[in-house]
């Protein structure tokens, strides 16, 4: 599936629910899902910046490929970085840099988070950039 098919249906997902206290439990929910970092990977280098909660975060590129695993000290910000996991995660390296991830804002994600979590957001989104980045460069 293309970048703009799953966030289409992350999209509809969220649609079905009304309440955000509803939206926030999904998150945590799909946080449960998300493909977990390597002990051994949680290291200061594999540390998103910017975020209030501690989020490590790896990547390896396969097959022009790049997949991505994580983790978090905190449920909800598991949730959101599987989230964009979700979405970036077997994309070729220039997909994601040219990915418009309009999901965030269309489930208003973004409006409906702390401005310390939506900071965390915004790092997240700028650290699996940055990857597609090196491997885009790397070719």
């Amino acid at each position: 599936m293309t970048i703009q098919e799953i966030s289409n249906n992350i999209i509809d997902e969220f649609a079905c629910y009304e309440e955000w206290l509803d939206k926030y439990a999904y998150i945590i929910e799909l946080g449960k899902d998300c493909p977990v970092i390597d002990e051994k990977d949680k290291t200061e280098s594999n540390l998103i910046k910017g975020c209030q909660s501690r989020v490590w975060l790896s990547c390896e590129h396969r097959d022009g490929k790049l997949w991505f695993k994580a983790d978090s000290d905190a449920v909800i910000t598991k949730g959101i970085i599987s989230l964009l996991i979700r979405v970036l995660n077997g994309q070729s390296p220039q997909d994601i840099l040219d990915a418009d991830l309009h999901f965030i804002d269309a489930i208003g994600l973004k409006e409906h988070l702390s401005p310390t979590r939506s900071n965390g957001l915004t790092s997240m989104v700028k650290q699996m950039k940055m990857y597609a980045l090196a491997y885009t460069v790397s070719k």
